[in-house]
């Protein structure tokens, strides 16, 4: 079973994409900011993380370029789930290694289509 591991600071956005990634046959791990996200992937790396910009402690973008950073760290897959819409950040995301980017708010059906396009189903 592949993994999943949800960043995000928001309770319901987690519930939401839990369901979701669950949907999909994934196990799922959640952590509220990038520094709990960090401290997982020390340990172990998911196959997949969707990833929230905007947190206290540590944003996405912070985590992303750790991550990466990290032996094996280039393996997981990582797709941004935020409201940031401004070409620069998006930009910003992808240059720091993120494979995906998705705008809130966002549905089952568009995160099956980044999952297919990165390749991970």
């Amino acid at each position: 079973m592949k993994t999943c591991l949800i960043v995000d600071d928001s309770k319901v956005v987690r519930k939401l994409e839990c369901r979701i990634m669950e949907e999909l046959g994934f196990s799922i791990s959640e952590a509220e900011d990038g520094s709990q996200a960090a401290a997982f992937c020390e340990k172990q790396k998911p196959d997949l993380i969707l990833l929230d910009w905007h947190m206290p402690v540590m944003n996405g973008i912070e985590f992303l370029k750790i991550l990466r950073a990290m032996p094996d760290g280039k393996t997981p897959k990582v797709i941004f789930c935020t409201t940031e819409s401004e070409m620069n950040n998006i930009m910003l995301a992808i240059s720091a290694g993120a494979d995906e980017y998705v705008m809130k708010p966002f549905d089952a059906d568009i995160i099956k289509g980044k999952l297919e396009q990165v390749g991970i189903i």
